[in-house]
């Protein structure tokens, strides 16, 4: 009967998720696809056939698949050395808490940011280039597109592995040691083995949203044209044309099919745990100066990069009039629009944060702490990989498509609902690779002592993943 109740409630959370994904997502993707098919007799594959041959669209892809691969590598090899130094080494404890703070505070900034502080740090007249007299390496293109990359999906990369690596049963390293394995083995069986679905998740979810992201090519990309660009200019470029706009956006879905067949191979790889015990880690000086020095190197050079953000405003007109001045900020705070925007953002964010949040755990629940069908599941597994490859701009445009002339149309709630869809896959397996660390076993106990699912859920699963509901919030 619990099993049936339990049942009852898990589906209750899927129905309500699948009617969400499918008003908010999948029906606005079909009509973009619609329109994408749409030529001026009916259906045509003509403006398929108008990009594929279009003059450096080929190239445009290709560069996009090599920067976005090589961008992904970087960035998780460099998160996997964060998350290490915060969770496998004996770095100061407070050294450790500044790492999870530094390492996510690119992700409070939008991505055109990010190229106008590679511009201000290492364009001809930045700060950096004034500092060492001359410029390092020319920032636009492919160089200056993977440093803006790197940085943009490094928090998401740092928040995946970290928050897997904290329920990562360390007792099996005290195993490995008493067993005879090397170091290397070790290393190799109790940590890398236990992460390789969360480095799949990692590389796919970077490779990703470097692949569709537009703000960085735009400030940085030159001559170097990605897809991004591409989609930027067809759609809301001086002469727009949505159906070959359409069009590019659907070829930028054709990767999530390989990303797919990718995690559900590596899925098998997935360990549980009994308990999550806590040891003593072993000393090793060399360990740790070695990861905290990495770690340094690697947080001074984004500091070093967002260090003009900090800096240009108090300015008076770089670099031609470095002179100190707060006039910059009294014309913003003068300006009731600016203030009225900034309180429209946070009330959008707050609301985004709890619902969007709500959304992830009750799907991730789904995926991983219930018997539904493979099948099943498998549904919320394909639309997070989709929301990952969907571009921010194309579902706005699907939705302009959708609902213009709706009541919807200029609400809070449109925008709220948008942002839950295309933030929904990081948090989403963020969540499920926590709940798929934990003992299944813990419903069983609670239900033979007679609590019911919702008991269990708030009294033993919702405790147990507080810190990774944090972060995700």
């Amino acid at each position: 009967m619990r099993k049936k109740i339990k049942e009852k409630e898990i589906k209750g959370i899927y129905g309500i998720a699948i009617l969400l994904f499918l008003a908010f997502l999948f029906v606005p993707v079909v009509v973009l696809f619609q329109q994408s098919l749409e030529g001026e007799t009916g259906f045509s594959l003509a403006h398929y056939g108008a990009m594929l041959t279009q003059k450096g669209f080929g190239l445009a892809v290709r560069h996009s698949l090599e920067v976005s691969i090589v961008s992904a590598i970087v960035a998780t090899l460099l998160a996997f050395l964060l998350a290490y130094t915060v969770h496998y080494t004996n770095a100061p404890g407070g050294y450790k808490k500044f790492i999870r703070l530094a390492a996510q505070l690119p992700m409070l900034l939008p991505t055109i940011t990010y190229g106008f502080a590679i511009i201000y740090s290492f364009g001809k007249q930045g700060l950096l280039t004034r500092l060492f007299g001359r410029q390092l390496f020319d920032i636009y293109g492919f160089k200056g597109l993977v440093i803006g990359y790197v940085i943009y999906t490094l928090p998401v990369s740092f928040m995946l592995l970290s928050n897997t690596m904290g329920y990562i049963d360390k007792k099996f390293m005290v195993v490995s040691r008493i067993m005879g394995d090397t170091p290397l083995k070790s290393f190799l069986q109790t940590i890398i083995r236990p992460l390789l679905g969360t480095f799949a998740t990692s590389f796919v979810q970077c490779f990703f949203l470097c692949f569709t992201d537009y703000g960085i090519p735009e400030s940085v990309g030159g001559k170097y044209e990605v897809v991004a660009t591409v989609l930027y200019n067809e759609m809301l470029g001086s002469i727009p044309n949505f159906n070959n706009g359409a069009v590019v956006a659907v070829i930028m879905l054709v990767p999530s099919i390989v990303s797919i067949l990718l995690l559900k191979f590596l899925e098998r790889y997935n360990i549980r745990y009994n308990k999550i015990s806590t040891i003593e880690l072993a000393k090793n000086k060399m360990r740790d100066v070695l990861c905290v020095i990495g770690s340094a190197v690697v947080l001074l050079c984004v500091f070093a990069i967002f260090a003009v953000i900090f800096i240009m405003p108090f300015i008076q007109e770089w670099p031609y009039r470095a002179v100190f001045t707060l006039g910059h900020f009294q014309d913003v705070l003068r300006d009731n629009t600016l203030t009225a925007v900034y309180k429209n953002s946070l009330f959008v964010a707050f609301l985004t944060a709890i619902f969007g949040t709500i959304l992830a755990y009750g799907c991730a629940l789904v995926s991983a702490r219930s018997s539904l069908r493979g099948s099943v599941k498998q549904v919320i597994e394909s639309t997070a990989l989709i929301t990952n490859t969907i571009p921010g701009m194309v579902i706005g445009i699907a939705y302009m498509l959708v609902f213009s002339g709706t009541t919807l149309q200029n609400t809070f709630f449109l925008i709220i609902i948008c942002n839950m869809i295309h933030y929904f896959s990081t948090p989403y397996l963020m969540i499920k690779n926590a709940l798929l660390k934990l003992n299944t076993s813990w419903e069983a106990t609670a239900k033979l002592l007679g609590d019911s699912w919702g008991k269990t859920l708030l009294r033993i699963i919702t405790p147990n993943m507080s810190s990774t509901l944090m972060e995700v919030f």
